[in-house]
């Protein structure tokens, strides 16, 4: 208890956020092994996890480095497709479906984190709005580029921009058929990978912004300037950031590919980024467990809603409109200071009482 007393505020706000995915997690186990929750409910599950992993790597770009990126369903499908080739690749190899899906997830940001060294080595040299514009552009091309890429694997990978009889193949199998996508995927994603993956991007994020690179990336944010009069290599940090995003989206693209036994290139278009950034808005900008928490709702949003028919979006619009117009309402954030700093000033007597008390036994 004294150990856990000694943390530092964000020590202790990690363990809350780690200790609120394990309880949902275990909650929603319970839930499914119970019947308790619809099999739509149930669908949900992975692409919840997915959506999570995206909405905290988006947040270490938008939130923790400060720039705008709307193409981060780029690397998603940089992810999503290269996983799967990956696990079609592996399946002779690796007969465990959990091992085979954790080498594809990490084939995939591998991919991903390439790309995103390609595009954020001239794209970090910009700021603003015309940051935001290149990320964009960046969607669209990778996007356009698999709706006209054709891979076959007979042994040997084949590629084509044309259509599939170019590939050339001696028999095998077409794994990616242009705008049709890839079909015949083997469905390798569970609830429990992508609890595991969300724990690993909460990780990696939360270590990072701690450490002291972290540290950099913020001081950069808040002021450029200043940063680089004191030797902080501005266009560094910003790519680090960068990368390690990209890296985890693509991921949680092969996680949410797998998961389905088709998937298009259509699906990662500029409303999937525009989705994935409302997440990090709505759940607070850095704020790593408000993005978690909103990812989720507002998955689970449009299927409950489901019932009300075409009614469904413009419900789930006025949703995101109130919810933005409280958040951003300065009493109501007046209020939720004043709380924090309540429960914080009571733990601080606390902690002082035991330190007093500690010191009189020892005297």
């Amino acid at each position: 208890m004294d150990r856990l007393k000694n943390l530092s505020r964000a020590s202790k706000d990690n363990l809350i956020t780690y200790a609120m995915v394990i309880v949902a997690f275990v909650v929603m186990q319970a839930l499914a092994s119970m019947h308790a929750i619809s099999s739509s409910m149930i669908g949900l599950l992975v692409p919840i996890t997915a959506y999570i992993c995206l909405a905290i790597s988006l947040n270490l770009v938008v939130g923790i480095s400060g720039e705008l990126s709307l193409g981060h369903a780029g690397f998603m499908s940089v992810g999503a497709f290269t996983g799967l080739v990956a696990a079609h690749i592996l399946a002779p190899m690796v007969a465990n479906d959990g091992l085979r899906l954790m080498l594809s997830m990490v084939v995939a940001g591998g991919f991903a984190a390439l790309a995103g060294v390609l595009v954020g080595i001239p794209v970090m040299r910009l700021q603003g709005d015309y940051l935001a514009i290149v990320t964009l552009a960046f969607g669209e091309i990778i996007k356009n580029l698999l709706n006209n890429l054709y891979v076959g694997f007979d042994g040997a990978l084949h590629f084509s921009m044309k259509d599939t009889t170019s590939l050339g193949m001696n028999g095998g199998k077409v794994l990616i058929n242009g705008p049709q996508g890839a079909v015949g995927i083997d469905k390798l994603s569970t609830f429990t990978a992508g609890f595991l993956l969300v724990l690993f991007t909460l990780f990696v994020v939360t270590n990072l912004v701690d450490s002291r690179s972290g540290r950099a990336i913020m001081a950069v944010r808040d002021n450029r300037i200043a940063a680089e009069s004191v030797g902080i290599d501005t266009t560094k940090y910003r790519l680090m950031a960068f990368v390690v995003a990209a890296a985890l989206a693509g991921m949680a693209g092969a996680l949410y590919a797998m998961n389905f036994s088709s998937i298009v290139p259509k699906k990662f278009d500029f409303n999937t980024s525009i989705l994935i950034l409302v997440f990090v808005v709505l759940g607070g900008m850095g704020n790593i467990r408000g993005g978690i928490i909103s990812a989720a709702l507002l998955t689970i949003l449009p299927e409950k809603l489901r019932f009300i028919g075409d009614f469904r979006m413009l419900i789930y619009a006025v949703v995101l409109i109130c919810v933005m117009l409280f958040s951003n309402n300065a009493a109501v954030r007046m209020a939720i200071d004043g709380l924090r700093e309540r429960f914080t000033r009571k733990d601080d007597d606390a902690a002082l009482a035991d330190d007093v008390k500690g010191g009189g036994a020892h005297a």
